[in-house]
């Protein structure tokens, strides 16, 4: 028999019981559904994280009192509580040290929960007032929309300038153009110098909603803050990257007189660490995922032999005539399989179909764009055809070898 005839014999069969055949499919989509929505939510929440954490530069790393995922309780947080915090003195110590080894080092210190106001307009109490040196806007992949950034004139003589985040921009001057106006921050007033370009949000949430300032300007505004500085670094190259943390961490070690053998006081962070670091934290629950899937296609894999080997019973007669008429043992078997397998297919094709939309209607309560996980999809493909011949291979066995004058006596 060719094998579309097969094939057709296959669909035949199993359109015949449909109430069978839907509670076989059954099985199957809850095991792939189960891991399929799980994956489309950390896909989603993973692309969410990647477009947020991308604004270090290219060949960019920085320096900060914590990590930059914080996970573990209480007791975890405390050691990093007690450290020390990185002082504008040691970042001039520091860049003193990297002078050509680097190509860029900066320093940033923020303030949260700020006003800003222009005329009647005022933005929202969540805005963020940083302080950056001119290294620290190199390193940052930020972009000048208008005007221009801060410049090294700026932080030699603490200027009152500003540059605005796009929601600022966005939210004071909706038609104004606003290089050249003044904008009051606390009691400050700030000349705008520049306005910078949107960045992706991350879910949902906007990382535009800032204003830059000199920092010499920023801690004549708010003192020693209590707040842990960032600094930046930014290498020549990727070939001297690596070489540039080492560098980092030598000199940050030796100001901050760090005992040897000791850890760290500090945390080198950059996009590829971070990211490896959720990817640490998802590991766990992909691993969980695939194991409750998998549990739930083994009882969707028993449940068909179950049903095929029914089938087989049901259908003695009908294998003993066609093995009358000419057909091998070759065609009965293949016959049987691709059965089991175009169940599980079926199933699998729901599973993912049902996943990926739950999963995307997941990511629209986190405000975050929708994703497609197309290695889990398949993944479990590959799965549902695993289970499909491992599971129909034994029906369709037995009835390969069906005795063909025994089978046309079965009543």
């Amino acid at each position: 028999m060719e094998l579309g005839q097969t094939f057709n014999l296959s669909l035949q069969s199993l359109k015949t019981n449909k109430l069978r055949t839907l509670l076989t499919i059954l099985g199957v989509v809850v095991g792939i559904f189960s891991i399929i929505v799980i994956m489309t939510i950390i896909t989603i929440l993973q692309k969410s994280i990647e477009s947020g954490v991308s604004q270090l530069g290219k060949n960019t790393f920085s320096v900060q009192k914590y990590p930059a995922v914080q996970t573990g309780g209480p007791e975890f947080w405390e050691k990093y509580r007690n450290r020390k915090d990185l002082t504008i003195e040691e970042f001039n110590r520091l860049q003193e040290q990297l002078q050509g080894q680097v190509k860029y080092v900066g320093a940033i210190q923020g303030e949260n929960d700020k006003i800003i106001k222009y005329g009647n307009k005022e933005t929202n109490p969540t805005t963020a007032v940083a302080g950056i040196t001119t290294g620290a806007f190199k390193t940052y992949n930020v972009n000048i929309d208008e005007g221009r950034e801060i410049s090294e004139n700026d932080v030699n003589y603490s200027a009152n300038v500003c540059v605005l985040g796009k929601d600022l921009r966005d939210k004071l001057f909706e038609n104004v153009n606003p290089i050249g106006k003044y904008v009051r921050v606390d009691t400050k007033q700030l000349l705008v110098v520049g306005t910078l370009e949107g960045r992706p949000p991350m879910f949902g949430q906007t990382m535009d909603n800032f204003l830059l300032i000199p920092f010499p300007t920023f801690q004549a505004m708010y003192g020693r803050t209590g707040n842990s500085i960032e600094i930046t670094v930014q290498s020549f190259g990727k070939q001297d990257y690596n070489e540039a943390i080492e560098a980092v961490i030598g000199a940050l070690r030796t100001i901050r007189k760090v005992p040897a053998g000791q850890d760290n006081d500090f945390e080198i962070l950059s996009n590829e660490s971070i990211l490896s670091q959720l990817n640490d934290i998802t590991s766990g629950v992909k691993i969980g995922a695939m194991v409750i899937s998998i549990i739930a296609l083994l009882a969707a894999g028993v449940g068909i032999m179950n049903i095929m080997l029914v089938s087989v019973t049901e259908r003695t007669r009908e294998i003993g005539v066609r093995k009358a008429i000419g057909a091998k043992k070759k065609d009965v078997l293949i016959q049987f399989i691709i059965e089991a397998i175009v169940l599980c297919l079926i199933g699998g094709f729901i599973g993912i179909t049902i996943g990926v939309g739950l999963g995307n209607v997941a990511g629209i309560f986190l405000h975050a764009s929708a994703a497609i996980p197309y290695d889990w999809v398949l993944i479990g493909l590959g799965l549902c055809l695993l289970v499909g011949i491992v599971f129909g291979t034994y029906p369709a066995y037995k009835a390969a070898n069906l005795d063909p004058i025994e089978a046309l006596r079965f009543e």
